[in-house]
């Protein structure tokens, strides 16, 4: 079904820089790194209210309207369309069930060969049983938004729907357009120049490497573990009662000291997700602004406390140096390898996905009995990824109620996959040894 938009905003630009750190991490991983959603409609839902909802998110995104150049002698460039058509997948379930239907249009999307500079990075799909709409499935290329500009996304539909489909309230973040315009303006410059030179501070101080030797362990060469462990739920708690330190904190340090004790490497180096909505007309931003921040803390000798000490010495700088220009980034990496005569590894990232770490403070911190007999309920599973590749460590806390639950995706040629689940092992130990104690 074709669904014909028209929204504000068109023009061209080069690559804002959240958009350039997403291309970047799509190059690496092999995909184009889809998102998607499936949501039960309610009774009563037409295919044509599917379409208009379409028409809405295509219409006030310009993010949803861009495509993307890749110029042979040039850089990429963003252009941002005023109107066009998209099209509606109407999905016929039959005789199957609509919610497995879906589930395979999800994977089926993301199976897609994404064309960003001849389609649209969106694929909406409704899921009907005899032409009446039971789910609606969408998917998103990465390059459009980051979990959070999704929140904003999902609160301006909460906002329409309450308001009848209407939604006067007009969009005032910067979007892509003008966030590339404003990273090419003097102020922009000036900032990516500050945010430079603490970078190159940082990579002359660190070690080269982050891993031990690279080695051929056969294939499957990319893997993933997932790890739950209640017991490092509850030690964070008792952790964050005893230090007042925040959750993100006390769980960066502790892949801080495990990444250590893994890799036998110090001063420990990891790039650190930063959600750059706190700086100037980003906050409700429909796009991807989050960068990785470089963090580097010295944690061979010391104790837990003094571990998130250090750490907590770095964490600012940390994050107000993670706003930058991806490409100028790399080939300073590049250069101050050179000067070293040795290559830099900066490829090591820390994701903490969680959208309300903490949630107040602990009332009733666990005692150290309640941390250890929980020990026995941690899972594990270890298995090789589907896509082509993956980065060469990426650890991510994702959102689970009552527990800790971390993935661990890496490259085996530079960490064996018992060295992925020794290092979610140490984090555990770690921080059962520090909230138990």
């Amino acid at each position: 079904m074709v669904v014909r938009f028209a929204g504000e905003g068109s023009g061209v630009a080069e690559l804002s820089w959240g958009q350039l750190e997403i291309l970047g991490a799509m190059r690496r991983q092999g995909c184009w790194l889809a998102l998607s959603n499936v949501a039960p409609l309610p009774a009563g839902t037409a295919v044509d209210d599917v379409a208009d909802w379409l028409r809405f998110l295509m219409s006030r995104y310009q993010v949803l309207r861009t495509r993307i150049r890749f110029p042979a002698d040039g850089a990429a460039q963003q252009e941002v369309y005023a109107a066009g058509e998209v099209a509606l997948d109407v999905v016929e379930a039959g005789e199957e069930d609509p919610a497995e239907v879906a589930e395979r249009v999800v994977v089926e999307y993301a199976e897609h060969d994404l064309d960003l500079a001849r389609e649209w990075p969106i694929f909406v799909a409704a899921i009907v049983r005899d032409g009446v709409p039971a789910y609606r499935v969408l998917t998103v290329c990465h390059v459009v938004w980051d979990a959070f500009g999704a929140l904003t996304v999902l609160a301006d539909l909460r906002e329409r729907a309450a308001s009848g489909g209407v939604l006067p309230r007009p969009v005032t973040a910067a979007q892509p357009l003008e966030q590339a315009r404003w990273q090419r303006s003097p102020a922009g410059q000036r900032h990516n120049e500050a945010v430079l030179r603490h970078w190159a501070h940082a990579l002359r101080q660190m070690p080269a490497r982050r891993f031990p030797a690279p080695a051929d362990r056969g294939g499957p060469r990319h893997w993933k573990i997932e790890f739950a462990s209640p017991a490092t739920h509850l030690a964070i708690q008792a952790i964050r009662s005893r230090t007042r330190a925040g959750s993100a904190q006390v769980i960066l340090t502790l892949f801080l000291v495990a990444l250590a004790r893994v890799t036998g490497v110090n001063p420990a180096v990891a790039r650190v997700a930063v959600n750059n909505r706190f700086r100037r007309g980003l906050a409700d931003s429909v796009a991807v602004v989050t960068q990785y921040g470089l963090c580097v803390v010295d944690v061979a000798g010391v104790s837990f406390d003094e571990a998130l000490a250090r750490l907590g010495q770095r964490v600012v700088a940390t994050f107000k140096n993670a706003y930058y220009d991806p490409v100028q980034l790399a080939e300073l990496v590049d250069r101050i390898g050179r000067e070293r005569g040795e290559e830099l590894d900066v490829h090591c990232y820390f994701n903490d996905r969680r959208l309300d770490p903490d949630g107040g403070p602990v009332a009733d911190p666990p005692g150290a009995a309640e941390v250890r007999a929980a020990l026995p309920a941690t899972a594990l599973s270890c298995q090789p990824l589907t896509r082509r590749g993956s980065e060469r460590l990426l650890a991510a806390v994702e959102e689970a109620p009552g527990t800790f639950q971390l993935t661990i995706e890496a490259d085996t040629r530079y960490l064996s996959r018992e060295d992925l689940v020794a290092c979610a092992r140490a984090m555990e130990e770690a921080a059962v040894a520090a909230g138990a104690g």
